[in-house]
Order: structure tokens, then sequence, then C-alpha cells
């Protein structure tokens, strides 16, 4: 399973995920700064159809909303 969460520094939701990823010590989530890289931001909408972030790609698919992400990697990585 490929895992790539999209975010950006200054967004109070991507902190609460990353937070999250830090506390439980996941590993296997790759981070994608979409301020770091123009093609960043670019992926994101074309792929996931928008520009909000936090957003975990899941194989390939989209997953929004911060508390839907923890509880995903909550579960997949207990």
């Amino acid at each position: 399973m490929v895992l790539k969460l999209y975010y950006k520094a200054e967004c109070p939701f991507c902190k609460k995920v990353l937070r999250f990823i830090d506390k439980k010590k996941i590993e296997g989530v790759e981070l994608v700064d979409i301020k770091a890289d123009e093609a960043n931001e670019k992926y994101l909408i074309e792929k996931g159809g928008m520009d909000q972030v936090p957003c975990l790609f899941i194989d390939g698919k989209p997953m929004y909303e911060s508390m839907d992400i923890i509880k995903f990697l909550d579960e997949k990585f207990q």
C-alpha cells in the first residue's frame, strides 16, 4: 500500500494529522509539502479534484478530512 500525505505547513488540520503520525511513530507515509514544489500542488488538484489539504492518497485514491485520515491511520497502524 502506497500512502502519501499532501499537506502545507501553515494548515492547522495538517498539523493535527502530522502530530498524530509523529505521536504514533507511524512509518511508511510519504509526506508531500504542496508549497515546496508547484508540481505537488498541481498533482493534488489533478488527481484529488481539489486543492484541499490534508489529503492522504491511498494507492492513488484521495482521502480528505483530518479526522477521517487519523481514523484510517489509527486502524491501519495499531
